[in-house]
């Protein structure tokens, strides 16, 4: 019997719950019940929201949604948000991803998305399709005996702040204004719907392979009382065979608006009693975090991989969206093996802003859309690439020029899994 590659019907959308559990390797014997259903698609568009069918049988599956992403600048451009991407190992190797995957980036290059985005659960999946890594992901642990802080200070800052330990309620109504804030200046974070704050604070229903365990909630607040951080951790509960505490914290969520609130915020967790071990979660890897401590060789990297892939939609309209360092002119080949985004293009830069229009010029730079959105965010060096043959420098002298127009003082990060 033909696979049958289609968008689900809401009576079908446990069964897809179920599929992506299967896919993910989170089995569980039961479907999804209804509230659970109801809480993450009760408002989902089912026509971004694919399934393929063996004799009735959910066996693939895809899902996309809208997203705001912020580029360099601070401009926000529309993400179509690819989630959900499994296929059960029966039905590997039958093109069923590339199926879905062309049918959605096509939906979203009519609506208008400018790109795509996704975290990549496996690097060798997305090239094929015109992704690339445009925001890598690093995460420290810090021995917190070693950091050189004085042990003998409360863990407020001195500088007129202050720390509070909160609830998840007050976290529901201060974190998505200091989020909102983060995202009109940081390259590379998304949007957090209601729905996330609800998820990240235990109040929305949850799926059985999904535990909650209740963190601890913190948040900054400069010397005139409006918050400019906040931090999530939860700590596990380990003790030696001396009866001294081993317990390590493993932040969830931190987010800071300038490095007095962060710096307040590492300290401040590397000060509480009994935590000897701090894991700092998901960061740039040019994150301050090390070099907050006196002695930044207590902070040793423990991840350091690729996070948010982006691919093009609309070279043009991405590449206007964000600023740069320097004025220039290069001409762009982008090659798209599905035809969404190729083409010629004149990347005008000055002062008043960046122009892209298509044109007939000679070519600077040859290159796969995968590597413009590598390049888009300001992460990756155009030399790098000309010199992996990934890139191509058609002009002598170009690929220094681009390195100066696309790189940036600080890399993009984004905090957050989708």
């Amino acid at each position: 019997m033909s696979l049958d590659v289609r968008p689900v019907t809401r009576s079908e959308i446990a069964d897809w719950m179920k599929a992506v559990g299967t896919g993910f390797l989170t089995p569980t014997a039961e479907k999804p019940g209804e509230e659970l259903v109801a809480d993450r698609f009760g408002d989902a568009d089912l026509s971004r929201m694919q399934a393929a069918f063996d004799d009735g049988r959910c066996v693939a599956t895809f899902r996309s949604f809208a997203q705001e992403l912020t580029v360099v600048g601070g401009a926000t451009v529309t993400a179509d948000a690819v989630t959900g991407v499994t296929v059960s190992a029966t039905h590997r190797r039958r093109g069923l991803l590339s199926r879905m995957m062309a049918t959605d980036l096509a939906a979203a290059k009519e609506r208008g998305e400018v790109v795509a985005s996704l975290i990549a659960a496996e690097y060798p999946i997305y090239g094929r399709y015109g992704f690339g890594p445009a925001a890598w992901a690093a995460e420290w642990e810090i021995a917190v005996h070693r950091a050189g802080l004085d042990p003998r200070r409360s863990g407020q800052p001195a500088d007129g702040g202050r720390i509070e330990l909160v609830d998840g309620a007050d976290v529901r109504k201060t974190g998505p204004e200091v989020h909102a804030a983060l995202a009109a200046r940081q390259p590379g974070i998304v949007g957090r719907g209601e729905r996330w704050w609800r998820m990240r604070t235990g109040v929305a229903p949850r799926a059985p392979h999904e535990t909650w365990t209740e963190p601890f909630y913190v948040v900054h607040r400069a010397a005139n009382g409006e918050a400019d951080g906040m931090l999530v951790y939860g700590v596990d509960d380990k003790w030696g065979d001396s009866k001294q505490p081993l317990n390590t914290a493993s932040v969830r969520d931190m987010i800071a608006l300038n490095p007095a609130a962060e710096r307040a915020l590492w300290h401040y967790l590397c000060s509480v009693d009994w935590i000897t071990t701090v894991r700092s979660g998901y960061r740039a890897p040019d994150d301050l975090l090390p070099l907050l401590l006196p002695d930044p060789r207590a902070a040793r990297i423990v991840t350091h991989a690729d996070w948010l892939w982006l691919r093009m939609l609309d070279v043009p309209r991405a590449l206007e969206a964000r600023t740069y360092a320097v004025g220039a002119s290069l001409v762009l080949d982008v090659r798209d093996a599905a035809g969404l985004a190729g083409g010629r293009f004149l990347l005008d830069v000055s002062d008043s802003g960046a122009r892209c229009t298509p044109t007939t010029r000679s070519a600077d730079l040859a290159l796969d859309v995968a590597e413009l959105s590598t390049l888009y965010l300001g992460d990756e060096s155009v030399r790098r690439l000309v010199d992996l043959g990934r890139v191509e420098e058609l002009r002598p002298g170009a690929a220094t020029t681009a390195d100066a127009v696309f790189r940036t003082g600080r890399r993009p990060w984004c905090p957050d899994v989708f």
